[in-house]
């Protein structure tokens, strides 16, 4: 059942030729979403069903704004920092080793870098953010990694 709570933070992609393409129609896809029961990582629009994945608030002991640093422009990225022994999450990064992980991000945990999504193709308002962790996980810090 959705929440209709006010500080629900819900960002979504814009409409693409590649979600009609990859099968999900033309209904915009949620991109990222903080609610009462915890915080939904979106997937590609290419493979939306396959990488999304949920993380309850029981799991999520922090959530984290980080950069990909590259010879360009960063790229931004959100992910969950999750409780020790936390189920794998599917992703488009799922398969990565820590190996690689550090290569790509060395400032950033393995587990962070696969339970985090690149700010891509939707917009992030850590101000609505950060009201919504306040109201529905009350303790649950909103870090930045530089």
């Amino acid at each position: 059942m959705p929440d209709s709570h006010d500080a629900v933070y819900e960002a979504r992609f814009g409409r693409s030729l590649i979600q009609v393409l990859a099968g999900a129609g033309w209904t915009p896809l949620v991109a990222f979403r903080v609610d009462g029961e915890g915080v939904l990582l979106g997937g590609a629009p290419a493979r939306y069903k396959a990488q999304t994945a949920f993380v309850p608030w029981a799991d999520v002991t922090a959530v984290v704004l980080w950069e990909q640093r590259m010879s360009g422009p960063s790229m931004a990225y959100v992910g969950v920092q999750r409780r020790a022994g936390a189920p794998p999450l599917p992703g488009q990064n799922a398969g990565l080793s820590p190996d690689q992980t550090t290569k790509l991000a060395p400032h950033v945990d393995h587990e962070l870098f696969l339970a985090s999504r690149p700010v891509n193709l939707w917009r992030l308002d850590p101000h609505a953010l950060q009201t919504a962790v306040d109201a529905f996980a009350p303790g649950t810090e909103v870090l930045v990694r530089e």
